[in-house]
């Protein structure tokens, strides 16, 4: 009941994550009807490309065999030489089919879900050593139905084979007085038939088997809200500790903005709304750089500070707003300021130079 409970919890579609997660760990929607049909596939081109071929060396062998019969020498070497020729023969002979069915199976896979290569489904699980797990699997609900969907396919394919194969009924009598190449030709042609039209029907049922199984491995992977929330949290972050984390941030950049303050020549005020403190050294700069900004009482500290140090506070509201809006810390004033910024400076050093005490 708790499972059916949680099942039912699970509105949410499967996240990227949630999919790439369950991808690692060799999880993908896959068909073996498709890979079903790639073999199928496979047998229909040997059939309608090798076979002929196969089967004109084969009654081209047995002719030269059965007519040079007087001429084979019976000592063990020459039969052991024989002996292993036709092991050669035969073994070229089935490697073709069976590299091809390596292949397409490979390539079934690939299809459905690219290159995996995973080793997380080869760790060996105690749970499948238990009898009690095996006999609920044997009688799941999945197993139930992969048992029907194999009944409705072998009636399909049965179905099928029959309609090709009722046609011919008639004219298979004639065969066993005709000769070996008839007979073999026969064979090839009616078997070439049957497997076109049984993989035609397979490749129908593996399109529909495969959009079955993408939706129920895709309900499978469903998840909670619960499961929503808190995979958003580990990938972006707890809001708790992201806030914590910005104010911590702030902080330590006011410290050092605030640091920065004495080493300004001038503090631009509203003049107790905003404060912009910044630094000029003429020999050294191409303009103007702001070293600490605030509103309020931020702006209250830096004036505090000023005053501390020495620093000419200067009011002039429109070009305080101005900096604290275009104008981040540590950055050049840009140019369409110069002029304002250039009048401050240029008063503010005007007062220091009368300031200073006259050498004689």
């Amino acid at each position: 009941m708790a499972e059916a409970g949680d099942d039912s919890q699970k509105t949410e579609e499967p996240t990227s994550r949630k999919l790439s997660q369950a991808r690692e760990r060799g999880q993908v929607a896959q068909s073996q009807e498709i890979k079903h049909l790639f073999v199928l596939f496979g047998a229909l081109m040997l059939v309608g490309v090798f076979a002929p071929i196969a089967s004109r060396h084969m009654v081209e062998g047995l002719y030269g065999f059965l007519s040079n019969l007087h001429r084979i020498r019976t000592d063990a070497g020459s039969l052991q030489q024989m002996l292993a020729q036709g092991i050669g023969d035969v073994t070229l002979v089935l490697a073709v089919p069976l590299i091809m069915f390596i292949v397409l199976a490979i390539a079934a896979s690939v299809v459905q879900f690219g290159f995996l290569f995973q080793t997380e489904s080869m760790k060996p699980e105690l749970s499948k050593l238990n009898p009690l797990s095996g006999v609920k699997r044997l009688f799941s609900m999945r197993s139930l139905t992969e048992l029907l969907k194999g009944i409705v396919k072998i009636s399909i394919v049965a179905v099928a084979a029959f309609l090709v194969l009722r046609p011919e009924m008639g004219g298979l009598d004639s065969l066993p007085g005709t000769d070996a190449e008839s007979i073999i030709s026969r064979v090839w042609e009616l078997s070439l038939h049957v497997l076109i039209a049984v993989t035609a029907v397979m490749a129908a049922v593996a399109m529909a088997d495969f959009i079955y199984q993408k939706h129920t491995f895709l309900k499978q992977q469903r998840m909670t809200k619960q499961e929503v929330r808190d995979e958003h949290k580990q990938s972006e972050g707890d809001p708790l500790v992201k806030g914590r984390i910005r104010r911590i941030r702030m902080q330590r950049a006011r410290k050092r903005m605030m640091a920065a303050v004495p080493t300004a020549d001038v503090v631009v005020t509203n003049p107790t709304h905003f404060a912009i403190a910044m630094e000029y050294k003429p020999e050294m700069m191409a303009a103007p750089k702001v070293v600490a900004k605030g509103v309020d009482h931020v702006a209250m500290k830096i004036r505090e500070l000023a005053a501390e140090h020495g620093i000419a506070i200067v009011e002039n509201p429109p070009l305080a707003r101005a900096l604290y809006r275009n104008v981040e810390v540590d950055e050049y004033i840009p140019p369409e300021h110069y002029k304002a910024v250039a009048e401050v400076i240029s008063y503010v050093f005007k007062i220091q130079q009368r300031a200073m005490p006259r050498t004689r």
